[in-house]
Protein backbone atom coordinates (compact mmCIF):
# COMPACT_ATOMS: atom_id res chain seq x y z
CA UNK A 1 0.00 0.00 0.00
CA UNK A 2 1.46 3.06 -0.59
CA UNK A 3 2.27 6.51 1.69
CA UNK A 4 -0.89 8.31 -0.23
CA UNK A 5 -3.62 5.03 0.11
CA UNK A 6 -1.94 5.02 4.10
CA UNK A 7 -2.70 8.84 4.52
CA UNK A 8 -6.65 8.44 2.96
CA UNK A 9 -7.06 5.16 5.17
CA UNK A 10 -5.98 7.14 7.91
CA UNK A 11 -8.10 10.28 7.12
CA UNK A 12 -10.66 8.18 7.02
CA UNK A 13 -10.82 6.27 10.33
CA UNK A 14 -10.40 9.79 12.52
CA UNK A 15 -14.36 10.25 12.99
CA UNK A 16 -14.20 6.24 14.34
CA UNK A 17 -10.86 6.76 16.29
CA UNK A 18 -12.74 10.49 17.89
CA UNK A 19 -15.86 8.38 18.68
CA UNK A 20 -14.27 5.51 20.45
CA UNK A 21 -11.83 8.01 22.28
CA UNK A 22 -15.12 10.05 23.75
CA UNK A 23 -17.01 6.74 24.44
CA UNK A 24 -13.85 5.54 26.24
CA UNK A 25 -14.06 9.07 28.36
CA UNK A 26 -14.78 8.22 32.14
CA UNK A 27 -18.73 9.51 32.68
CA UNK A 28 -18.40 12.70 34.82
CA UNK A 29 -15.57 13.93 32.50
CA UNK A 30 -18.67 13.24 29.57
CA UNK A 31 -20.69 15.57 31.37
CA UNK A 32 -17.44 18.11 32.13
CA UNK A 33 -17.36 18.50 28.16
CA UNK A 34 -21.28 18.56 28.31
CA UNK A 35 -21.01 21.48 30.78
CA UNK A 36 -18.47 23.33 28.80
CA UNK A 37 -20.92 24.04 26.39
CA UNK A 38 -23.12 25.84 28.08
CA UNK A 39 -23.14 29.65 29.36
CA UNK A 40 -21.37 30.02 32.36
CA UNK A 41 -22.75 33.51 34.85
CA UNK A 42 -20.27 34.60 37.22
CA UNK A 43 -22.69 36.00 40.36
CA UNK A 44 -19.96 37.73 41.48
CA UNK A 45 -19.13 41.03 42.52
CA UNK A 46 -15.27 41.97 42.40
CA UNK A 47 -13.02 42.55 45.19
CA UNK A 48 -11.83 45.91 46.20
CA UNK A 49 -11.25 47.85 49.08
CA UNK A 50 -13.91 50.51 48.85
CA UNK A 51 -17.03 48.11 47.57
CA UNK A 52 -20.44 48.41 49.32
CA UNK A 53 -21.02 46.79 52.50
CA UNK A 54 -22.86 46.54 55.72
CA UNK A 55 -23.23 50.08 57.68
CA UNK A 56 -21.66 49.16 60.48
CA UNK A 57 -18.48 48.11 58.42
CA UNK A 58 -14.91 49.80 57.72
CA UNK A 59 -13.66 49.44 54.21
CA UNK A 60 -10.52 46.93 53.69
CA UNK A 61 -7.15 47.42 53.39
CA UNK A 62 -4.77 46.17 50.92
CA UNK A 63 -0.70 46.16 51.50
CA UNK A 64 1.78 44.94 49.44
CA UNK A 65 4.59 42.83 50.78
CA UNK A 66 6.70 41.88 48.18
CA UNK A 67 7.34 43.05 45.33
CA UNK A 68 8.22 41.67 42.15
CA UNK A 69 11.13 43.86 41.12
CA UNK A 70 12.65 44.07 44.29
CA UNK A 71 12.11 40.26 45.61
CA UNK A 72 10.89 38.30 42.46
CA UNK A 73 7.50 37.83 43.78
CA UNK A 74 4.66 39.83 44.78
CA UNK A 75 2.71 38.93 47.78
CA UNK A 76 -0.39 41.58 49.25
CA UNK A 77 -1.99 41.47 52.93
CA UNK A 78 -5.26 41.85 52.80
CA UNK A 79 -7.29 43.05 55.91
CA UNK A 80 -11.60 42.99 55.71
CA UNK A 81 -14.53 41.54 57.73
CA UNK A 82 -15.81 38.57 56.85
CA UNK A 83 -19.27 39.30 55.18
CA UNK A 84 -17.07 41.28 52.42
CA UNK A 85 -18.52 41.88 49.22
CA UNK A 86 -20.19 38.64 47.52
CA UNK A 87 -19.72 36.61 50.68
CA UNK A 88 -21.28 33.67 52.61
CA UNK A 89 -23.00 33.69 55.93
CA UNK A 90 -22.82 30.55 57.92
CA UNK A 91 -25.04 29.70 61.24
CA UNK A 92 -22.21 30.21 63.17
CA UNK A 93 -22.48 34.23 61.92
CA UNK A 94 -26.28 34.65 64.00
CA UNK A 95 -26.37 31.61 66.31
CA UNK A 96 -23.61 29.91 68.69
CA UNK A 97 -22.87 26.29 68.61
CA UNK A 98 -24.79 25.99 65.19
CA UNK A 99 -22.33 25.23 61.52
CA UNK A 100 -19.42 27.47 60.92
CA UNK A 101 -17.87 27.36 57.23
CA UNK A 102 -15.71 24.87 58.00
CA UNK A 103 -18.90 22.42 58.76
CA UNK A 104 -20.82 23.07 55.20
CA UNK A 105 -20.88 19.94 53.45
CA UNK A 106 -19.34 20.22 49.75
CA UNK A 107 -22.36 18.64 48.63
CA UNK A 108 -23.86 22.11 49.12
CA UNK A 109 -22.44 23.89 47.23
CA UNK A 110 -23.63 22.21 43.52
CA UNK A 111 -27.08 23.36 43.70
CA UNK A 112 -30.43 23.80 41.29
CA UNK A 113 -30.52 28.07 40.90
CA UNK A 114 -34.50 28.97 41.44
CA UNK A 115 -34.00 32.70 41.08
CA UNK A 116 -37.48 34.45 41.90
CA UNK A 117 -37.44 37.91 39.99
CA UNK A 118 -39.39 40.93 41.69
CA UNK A 119 -37.42 43.62 40.23
CA UNK A 120 -40.15 45.30 38.48
CA UNK A 121 -41.99 45.53 41.83
CA UNK A 122 -38.62 46.97 43.12
CA UNK A 123 -39.03 49.81 40.78
CA UNK A 124 -42.11 50.77 41.54
CA UNK A 125 -41.02 50.96 45.21
CA UNK A 126 -37.70 50.05 46.64
CA UNK A 127 -38.93 49.02 49.93
CA UNK A 128 -40.90 45.88 48.44
CA UNK A 129 -40.28 42.33 50.06
CA UNK A 130 -41.36 39.43 48.48
CA UNK A 131 -44.61 37.71 48.64
CA UNK A 132 -46.11 34.11 49.28
CA UNK A 133 -48.28 34.56 46.17
CA UNK A 134 -44.64 35.71 44.12
CA UNK A 135 -43.67 32.70 44.87
CA UNK A 136 -46.82 30.56 44.05
CA UNK A 137 -46.81 32.66 40.46
CA UNK A 138 -43.22 30.70 39.80
CA UNK A 139 -44.34 27.10 40.85
CA UNK A 140 -47.10 27.81 38.63
CA UNK A 141 -44.69 28.52 35.36
CA UNK A 142 -42.09 26.02 36.49
CA UNK A 143 -43.55 23.56 39.04
CA UNK A 144 -42.69 23.26 42.73
CA UNK A 145 -39.39 24.21 43.39
CA UNK A 146 -37.22 21.45 44.09
CA UNK A 147 -35.50 20.47 47.26
CA UNK A 148 -32.05 20.74 48.11
CA UNK A 149 -32.27 24.00 45.68
CA UNK A 150 -30.31 27.59 45.99
CA UNK A 151 -32.82 29.98 46.12
CA UNK A 152 -31.54 33.83 44.62
CA UNK A 153 -33.97 37.11 45.30
CA UNK A 154 -33.42 38.58 42.06
CA UNK A 155 -33.85 42.43 42.85
CA UNK A 156 -31.69 44.46 40.56
CA UNK A 157 -30.63 46.23 42.82
CA UNK A 158 -26.81 45.10 42.07
CA UNK A 159 -27.69 47.57 39.09
CA UNK A 160 -26.17 50.11 42.05
CA UNK A 161 -22.89 49.13 42.51
CA UNK A 162 -20.31 50.34 43.33
CA UNK A 163 -21.84 53.06 45.23
CA UNK A 164 -22.29 52.66 48.24
CA UNK A 165 -25.25 55.43 49.04
CA UNK A 166 -27.34 54.02 46.03
CA UNK A 167 -27.19 50.50 47.46
CA UNK A 168 -28.06 51.91 51.57
CA UNK A 169 -30.60 54.66 49.73
CA UNK A 170 -30.93 56.14 52.84
CA UNK A 171 -33.42 59.07 53.06
CA UNK A 172 -32.80 62.55 54.95
CA UNK A 173 -34.02 60.76 58.41
CA UNK A 174 -31.82 58.22 58.14
CA UNK A 175 -33.83 55.48 57.17
CA UNK A 176 -32.67 52.78 54.11
CA UNK A 177 -34.91 51.59 51.63
CA UNK A 178 -34.07 49.24 50.07
CA UNK A 179 -35.82 45.67 49.19
CA UNK A 180 -36.20 42.14 51.18
CA UNK A 181 -37.30 38.83 52.18
CA UNK A 182 -40.04 38.03 54.09
CA UNK A 183 -40.88 35.87 57.21
CA UNK A 184 -43.82 33.64 55.18
CA UNK A 185 -41.74 33.22 52.14
CA UNK A 186 -38.29 32.26 54.29
CA UNK A 187 -41.01 29.30 56.33
CA UNK A 188 -41.98 28.32 52.96
CA UNK A 189 -38.62 27.60 51.29
CA UNK A 190 -36.65 26.22 54.04
CA UNK A 191 -39.53 24.35 56.23
CA UNK A 192 -41.90 23.18 52.99
CA UNK A 193 -39.72 23.21 49.86
CA UNK A 194 -36.68 22.05 52.20
CA UNK A 195 -34.25 24.16 50.52
CA UNK A 196 -30.77 24.30 50.78
CA UNK A 197 -29.62 28.03 50.90
CA UNK A 198 -30.88 31.19 49.59
CA UNK A 199 -29.02 34.94 48.60
CA UNK A 200 -29.52 38.34 47.50
CA UNK A 201 -28.56 40.91 46.46
CA UNK A 202 -28.92 43.65 48.88
CA UNK A 203 -26.40 43.59 51.96
CA UNK A 204 -29.09 42.12 54.46
CA UNK A 205 -31.65 39.69 54.28
CA UNK A 206 -33.95 42.19 55.94
CA UNK A 207 -35.36 45.24 53.97
CA UNK A 208 -33.91 48.63 54.85
CA UNK A 209 -37.11 49.62 56.61
CA UNK A 210 -36.56 47.28 59.26
CA UNK A 211 -32.15 47.16 59.49
CA UNK A 212 -32.85 50.96 59.93
CA UNK A 213 -34.29 49.90 63.30
CA UNK A 214 -31.32 47.40 63.55
CA UNK A 215 -33.90 44.26 63.02
CA UNK A 216 -32.19 41.32 61.66
CA UNK A 217 -34.89 38.78 62.49
CA UNK A 218 -35.44 37.75 59.22
CA UNK A 219 -31.43 37.04 58.65
CA UNK A 220 -31.62 35.46 61.99
CA UNK A 221 -33.92 32.80 60.84
CA UNK A 222 -32.36 31.51 58.14
CA UNK A 223 -29.21 31.22 60.22
CA UNK A 224 -31.13 29.90 62.62
CA UNK A 225 -32.81 26.63 60.16
CA UNK A 226 -28.98 25.94 60.39
CA UNK A 227 -28.71 26.78 56.52
CA UNK A 228 -26.30 29.01 54.89
CA UNK A 229 -27.10 32.13 52.76
CA UNK A 230 -25.22 34.27 50.45
CA UNK A 231 -25.21 38.22 49.70
CA UNK A 232 -24.49 40.92 47.80
CA UNK A 233 -24.87 38.55 44.64
CA UNK A 234 -24.79 40.05 41.45
CA UNK A 235 -26.11 39.48 37.51
CA UNK A 236 -29.13 37.82 38.30
CA UNK A 237 -30.39 39.24 35.53
CA UNK A 238 -28.45 37.27 33.02
CA UNK A 239 -29.74 33.90 34.66
CA UNK A 240 -33.23 32.13 33.72
CA UNK A 241 -35.88 31.57 36.53
CA UNK A 242 -35.13 27.65 36.49
CA UNK A 243 -33.26 25.27 34.83
CA UNK A 244 -29.89 26.36 35.98
CA UNK A 245 -27.28 25.45 38.54
CA UNK A 246 -25.42 27.30 41.31
CA UNK A 247 -22.08 26.58 41.99
CA UNK A 248 -21.05 28.74 45.54
CA UNK A 249 -17.30 28.32 47.04
CA UNK A 250 -15.50 29.90 49.61
CA UNK A 251 -12.06 29.15 51.68
CA UNK A 252 -12.81 26.21 54.85
CA UNK A 253 -12.15 28.18 57.76
CA UNK A 254 -11.78 26.51 60.36
CA UNK A 255 -14.48 28.40 62.90
CA UNK A 256 -15.46 30.56 60.38
CA UNK A 257 -18.10 33.53 60.86
CA UNK A 258 -18.14 34.45 57.31
CA UNK A 259 -16.05 35.15 54.00
CA UNK A 260 -15.95 36.30 50.53
CA UNK A 261 -17.22 33.85 48.45
CA UNK A 262 -17.57 33.10 44.79
CA UNK A 263 -20.71 32.28 43.15
CA UNK A 264 -21.35 31.48 39.18
CA UNK A 265 -24.17 29.55 37.58
CA UNK A 266 -24.22 27.21 34.47
CA UNK A 267 -27.36 28.00 32.32
CA UNK A 268 -29.52 25.30 30.75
Amino acid sequence: MSPRTLAFAAIALLPLLTTTAQADQPPLWKVYEGLKQHTWVDLTHGYDEQIPHWKGFQPAERKTLYTIGKDGFQVDLYTHVGQWGTHVDPPVHFHEGLRNIAQIDVKELLLPLVVLDIHQQVQKNPDYTISLADVKAWEKRHGAIPAGAFVALRTDWSKRWPSQDKIQNVDAQGVAHYPGWSKEVLVYLYETRKITASGHETTDTDPGLATSKDDYSLESYVLGTNHYQIELLNNLDQVPEAGALAVISFPKIEKGTGFPARVFAILP
